[in-house]
Order: structure tokens, then sequence, then C-alpha cells
């Protein structure tokens, strides 16, 4: 059953709950009530939580969620607080760690998709739609889509597929006024992200977003516009037809499907540990998004 191949224990912190160990994040709630999330460098591929950690990738996702969290600030306010570390924390969760409101999330994964690929492309093969909705003959894996489309999932638990629903199920689950305010919303934070990736040589494939409630105040949550919740490729690279190189884990992906890592994605046995070089290139990887994306350095 996949899962975490070896479940971390939670840090204890005076005046910290700790309420859910994820893939990647661990969830605490302080004594005002405000959730305090710590992204980890934990790497999660085919539903299983690796043995090996990417270092500094759980920087990477705190700190580009922060830098999208600015600049789309005016499409939708977001649920971070403060960066500060708890008294008592690890050193180690300084650059990590993110304070936030406590927010009645939607249960829906909100994804939007400019180009066709992963399993909006297996749909299509099979439907000529995604999620529902119909789409020209002809596409192939990394095509551009007409028009960015909204293509809902639910939120699975760890070891489990997200599954794609269509845009009725999710109007069934929450509501048509909420649904509706899920796309709309969804659809004008890709279109802003898209734009500013495009300037900087990069094509946003698909992202996927989670978004709460602050009172009547739909608010992004989690993390934005990261290589662990998007698809970023070099633009001077993208050719249809092909799976396009892109800027997240495939390097642990291909490793792992490798005859090198001797391990059937299929079975039962958890996947190995990864080797230091296939570490290094997913960690340089991370970094060269971010410092793409922000146009700073990381340090």
């Amino acid at each position: 059953m996949p899962g975490f191949v070896e479940k971390p224990e939670p840090v204890e912190v005076p005046g910290l709950t700790h309420l859910h160990t994820g893939k990647v994040r661990d969830l605490y709630r302080n004594a005002a009530g405000d959730l305090v999330m710590v992204a980890s460098d934990r790497t999660s591929v085919y539903d299983w939580v690796l043995p090996t950690e990417v270092p500094d990738k759980g920087r990477v996702l705190t700190q580009l969620s922060l830098w999208w969290f600015e600049q789309l600030s005016d499409l939708a306010p977001h649920h971070v607080i403060a960066t500060d570390v708890p008294a008592g924390a690890p050193a180690d969760w300084a650059g990590r760690t993110l304070v936030c409101k406590s927010l009645d999330m939607v249960p829906v994964e909100c994804v939007a998709r400019g180009y066709l690929t992963g399993s909006g492309l297996a749909e299509y093969r099979q439907t000529r739609t995604v999620c529902g909705l119909a789409l020209p003959e002809g596409l192939v894996d990394g095509s551009e889509l007409p028009a960015p489309i909204f293509t809902p999932a639910t939120k699975a638990a760890v070891g489990d597929h997200d599954e794609n629903v269509s845009y009725e199920e999710v109007a069934h689950q929450v509501g048509t006024e909420v649904a509706a305010q899920l796309r709309q919303t969804t659809l004008a934070v890709y279109g802003r992200a898209r734009d500013i990736a495009r300037e900087r040589g990069i094509i946003l494939a698909d992202t996927k977003f989670e978004f709460g409630f602050d009172g009547e105040q739909l608010t992004l949550a989690d993390e934005v516009l990261t290589p662990d919740s998007s698809r970023f490729w070099p633009a001077d690279l993208w050719q249809p037809g092909r799976a396009q190189p892109s800027f997240d884990k495939q390097f642990v992906r291909d490793w792992l499907t490798s005859p090198a890592a001797a391990w059937d994605r299929t079975g039962e046995e958890p996947p190995p540990a990864l080797p230091h070089e296939i570490v290094e290139s997913t960690r340089a990887k991370y970094i060269e998004a971010y410092q793409r994306l922000t146009g700073l350095s990381w340090s």
C-alpha cells in the first residue's frame, strides 16, 4: 500500500499542537488558533513519500509560494500571517515556516490547464474530453489548448490518487455559487501566473490551487505555483508530441522507473533510497525554477 516509506515522528514544540503530517508539509496549531505550516524536504512520487530527502526543497517551496502570493494578491487574498519561526522550534524551520489563517477549506483541488499532458492527456486520448470538457481533435502531448480550462479534482489522502471530476460534480458538492467562484478565481490566477512565467522563458502548463474561506472571503491557501504543484517547462525546449523537460522531480521519476532502481512501481515493495546524483540534480532543478521565476539568487 503506497504512503510513507518511513513516516517521520512529529517535532514537539512548546505551544504548538501537531495536527497532521502530509506528504511534504507538517501542520500545527498555535495557542492563538493560527495554523503553522512547515515545508519539509520530503519528496512524493508515484503516491510514495520517499525515504530520501532533497536538501532545500522545503525552503524553495515556501519562498517561491511567498513570492507568488505577492504577485497575485490583487486577484486573491492569501492565508499567510507571518513567517516567524515559533519560539522553541528547531532552527531548521527558518525559511520553511508559514503562520497562516485557519480557513474553512474547500475540499476541491482547483486545477487549471493551459496545455495538454498528464492525466488530462490520458483522458483526452480515450474520450476527447478533460473532466467532461470537449477538446478539439488532433491534440498531442504538450499541445497548447485553445484557452485555459478548469479541471477540478478531489483531494486524496496520503498514498491515494487525486481523482479528476467534472465541474457539475464540484457544483453539486460545494454549491453553484462557490463552484463558479472557484473556477473564475482559478483561471484568473493561472492567467496572471502564465503571463509572468512566459516573460521569464517558462511555460506554465498546468497548476493546482487550494482555497478556503476566511469568513465570506475566498482565500488562497497551502502552496502556490511551485514545482510540486505545477508543471513548468522551459519555453525554448517546448516541442508538442513528446514529454517535455520540466522544472520538478522528473529526475526522481525517471530514475525510479529505470533498471538502475530495480523497482516495480506496480508491486508491493516500497521504492529504494535515491542516489546522491539524483538528489543533487533534483535540488538544482528546484533552485533553477526559483531563480528564473523570481529573478532572485538562491542563498
